[in-house]
C-alpha cells in the first residue's frame, strides 16, 4: 500500500514539476523571435481567415521533449 502511494506521489512531482516548466516556458517564448516563426511553418491568410500551424515548430519541439525524456528518463 506504501508502494502505491509514493508512486503517485513522486507522479504528481513530475507532473508539477512539468506544467512549471511549461509556465516558464509560455512567459519567456516571447524572447525568443524565431521561435513560431521557422521556415515550415504554415501561414495562409486570405480576406477574412488567417490559418498558422507551427508545423517546423513543433517539429523541434518535439524534438527537445524527446531527447529530455531520453535522457532524463534512463534509469
Amino acid at each position: 500500500m506504501a508502494d502505491g502511494i509514493q508512486s503517485i506521489g513522486r507522479l504528481m512531482i513530475v507532473v508539477g514539476l512539468t506544467i512549471a516548466a511549461a509556465g516558464v516556458f509560455f512567459m519567456f517564448s516571447d524572447r525568443i523571435p524565431w521561435l513560431g516563426r521557422l521556415p515550415g511553418d504554415i501561414l495562409v491568410r486570405r480576406k477574412n481567415v488567417t490559418f498558422y500551424f507551427p508545423l517546423a515548430t513543433s517539429i523541434l519541439i518535439s524534438f527537445f521533449l524527446t531527447l529530455f525524456c531520453w535522457i532524463f528518463g534512463r534509469k
